[in-house]
């Protein structure tokens, strides 16, 4: 009892000194995660940039990704520190424009990266021949210049109905969710929406991936003892060996057996390399599913509660601790992502580990 007392008296006469220290621990976790962004999002697109290999169209999407990250990591996170610790803003009007309007527009591109990825990945995947085509740099540079188009268009708006306050000093620094249109409007375009397009896509990519997998290992384990037709990659054919060579008939002079050897490797050699694809198309499903979860994991609380506050209003009430807590959970997707592509990405993690060496050599 008299332990219990005295912590019961320190609390009530400490009680800034524990909010400072609480201050203070929260603030350098926060830094960390933000360091930690900024860190792992400029090394992904550093290993793209240095890694000639790594010079294609779906790579650029994944860079660009991280560069969107990176700019939450950059303009986002470090205000958003000291408006989470203090809960009060200090840094008046026109910087809260500028840090909502880079917070909304830089969150939703992030995340409307992660569908386009998912769509390229979906056309790769269905159609390969004909997306192959028509998968180059002006088309990534397009889809990447629409998605910003569509941030841009899901932050401008609040921001009309907001100059009347212009010019007064304010202690709070949110979006004006009076208007209710306009949150079912930014939350579904935002997130519920790409969130929809992304499960489709997805379980899409899914059925494709398996159906080929399944495909391939069935025709791994064929024996090839009728003649049937095996096209390259490039574009030349190989005939496997047919029963008739076995009677000892040879049309070229050469012995049956010779031949049969030869073809057999060959066909061997392509089987590998369609083995090799499956297995190559399986990781990259197994990273997308990965990422999507990471994704739906890090947000869903945000956009759930970002819905229904402004709904409900008075009759919902939400402790500012659990909305900071979701905020920064959103924000550490921007984190995930660029882990999840050099974790699980041979390419990248290869490409990486180059990098790496590279710097300790030179060093």
């Amino acid at each position: 009892c008299s332990i219990l007392t005295k912590k019961v008296n320190f609390f009530l006469h400490h009680p800034r000194k524990i909010t400072l220290e609480s201050e203070i621990s929260l603030s350098i976790f926060l830094s960390l995660i933000t360091l930690a962004t900024i860190l792992a999002n400029v090394f992904v697109v550093v290993t793209i940039f240095l890694t000639r290999k790594l010079h294609t169209p779906a790579n650029y999407l994944i860079g660009s990704l991280a560069v969107t990250d990176l700019l939450v990591s950059v303009l986002v996170m470090p205000v958003s520190i000291a408006y989470t610790v203090t809960h009060t803003w200090a840094f008046g009007q026109v910087l809260c424009d500028i840090w909502l309007s880079s917070d909304i527009t830089c969150c939703t591109a992030s995340i409307l990266h992660l569908c386009v990825i998912a769509l390229d990945r979906y056309w790769a995947i269905t159609d390969a021949l004909e997306y192959t085509k028509r998968r180059t740099a002006g088309r990534a540079a397009l889809m990447i210049a629409v998605v910003w188009m569509i941030s841009i268009s899901i932050s401008v708006p609040p921001f009309f109905w907001r100059q009347v306050k212009a010019h007064e000093e304010i202690a709070k620094c949110t979006v004006n969710t009076d208007q209710i249109s306009y949150t079912i409007y930014s939350t579904c375009g935002a997130f519920y929406i790409p969130t929809v397009l992304l499960l489709i896509l997805y379980g899409r990519i899914y059925a494709a991936a398996r159906s080929r997998i399944l495909n391939s290992h069935s025709l791994y384990g064929k024996r090839f003892t009728t003649a049937h037709l095996i096209t390259g990659s490039a574009g030349s054919s190989l005939c496997s060996i047919n029963a008739s060579l076995h009677e000892g008939h040879s049309h070229t002079g050469a012995s049956p057996i010779f031949i049969s050897h030869v073809k057999i490797k060959l066909a061997g050699s392509v089987l590998e390399r369609k083995r090799i694809s499956a297995a190559r198309e399986r990781k990259a499903t197994k990273t997308l599913g990965i990422i999507l979860g990471a994704f739906i994991f890090c947000w869903l609380p945000f956009f759930v509660t970002s819905l229904v506050l402004p709904i409900c209003q008075d009759a919902c009430w939400f402790p500012p601790i659990l909305l900071d807590f979701f905020t920064w959970l959103g924000y550490l997707n921007s984190l995930i992502n660029p882990v999840i592509y050099t974790a699980f990405n041979e390419e990248f993690k290869q490409a990486f580990q180059k990098l790496i060496l590279f710097k300790k050599c030179s060093s």
